[in-house]
């Protein structure tokens, strides 16, 4: 990186920051998921979904349904995501831009 004088204004962008330390791809995806999985909670809500119910609808256990809305574990799957949107009479749209 490189030094600044005292008053100057650095041109390099949070995105850039986190580059450098390896960062980048892990906040992308931490902030992926977490859309993803509130997106999913509204639509729960809007349906009047609980977290029991959606389970059932997903043929999986509470517990596993917990870590799809915890940001933390990075493990869950496309499968399970689109699991949940199914479950919730939404798709899941994956797409590169």
């Amino acid at each position: 990186m490189a030094q600044h004088e005292k008053g100057s204004v650095s041109e390099e962008t949070f995105d850039d920051f986190l580059a450098e330390q390896g960062l980048l791809q892990a906040c992308e995806n931490h902030a992926i998921k977490e859309i993803i999985a509130d997106q999913i909670a509204a639509a729960m809500k809007e349906s009047g979904l609980t977290k029991a119910a959606m389970a059932e609808r997903m043929h999986t256990s509470r517990r596993q349904l917990d870590r799809l809305f915890d940001p933390t574990v990075q493990s869950v799957t496309l499968d399970t995501l689109r699991r949940a949107a199914s479950a919730v009479g939404r798709t899941l749209r994956v797409e590169l831009v």
